[in-house]
């Protein structure tokens, strides 16, 4: 039995990972701060014959988060899986409009969140016999090229990423490895407004393709099926003809 713990599991991407988690056999802990989409996610597995339990959580929250991970280890006493995929966005505001409670609660889950959970991931893929898992970050393509007005959202996702490579290296001795998917237009309640339009980098307004977030599903369920003798240390999963290549 494998046990994989999802954040922000309630919803979009979250949600479409832990149920092809589930589909591979994965038991899963689904973490988010509403109870309602979590426990009718894991109702909807259990009656499928598939082993969920919802746990709400706030990853800001130091204290819910050390809760969270301590029903995990008495519940299983072991994790093999964290896909870290909770967060927020801002305002979409020049950098001087923001207010210093917008960049608070941006960097609070997409930074401190992440690193929040991975400490303790770590810290219990380090205690746990067979030592070692997995832990995939949920990056963005923001974490190499920003939107127009999105500096809380940028600077976080560039942040994973050097806390990505941090964990990758410092879990070489306990056989924990560490990934990021940095993932570009995948169709979500969120990214809705890419097929209404959205700022371009010229100041003008422009409709953006997306793609189906299945595929999203399927690169994470590509990455832990790996040996943990084996990583993708990084990769972008985006809509083939958004405009991250290129000139804007």
């Amino acid at each position: 039995m494998k046990i994989a713990l999802v954040t922000g599991a309630g919803s979009g991407i979250g949600r479409a990972v832990a149920q092809a988690l589930l589909h591979d056999g994965f038991t899963l802990v689904l973490s988010g701060r509403r109870a309602e989409p979590l426990e009718e996610l894991a109702a909807a597995a259990r009656a499928a014959g598939q082993a969920a339990l919802a746990v709400p959580s706030d990853v800001r929250d130091a204290a819910s988060v050390a809760a969270l991970f301590t029903r995990i280890e008495n519940t299983y006493g072991r994790l093999d899986l964290l896909f870290n995929n909770a967060g927020v966005s801002a305002p979409a505001l020049t950098i001087d409009e923001l207010p210093l409670e917008s960049w608070q609660h941006v960097i609070d889950t997409n930074l401190t969140g992440v690193f929040l959970c991975a400490r303790a991931a770590f810290g219990l893929m380090r205690r746990q016999k067979p030592q070692g898992g997995r832990i995939i970050n949920n990056g963005s393509v923001s974490a190499h090229t920003p939107r127009p007005l999105s500096a809380p959202y940028t600077a976080s996702k560039h942040a994973v990423t050097g806390l990505t490579k941090s964990v990758a290296l410092d879990g070489r001795e306990f056989n924990i490895v560490c990934s990021q998917i940095d993932i570009g237009n995948a169709l979500t309640e969120l990214s809705a407004p890419m097929t209404r339009g959205v700022r371009q980098a010229n100041g003008t307004i422009a409709t953006e393709p997306t793609f189906d977030v299945k595929y999203v599903a399927d690169a994470v369920r590509y990455i832990a099926g790996l040996p943990l003798s084996a990583n993708v240390l990084n990769m972008t999963v985006m809509a083939s003809r958004m405009p991250l290549v290129g000139r804007g």
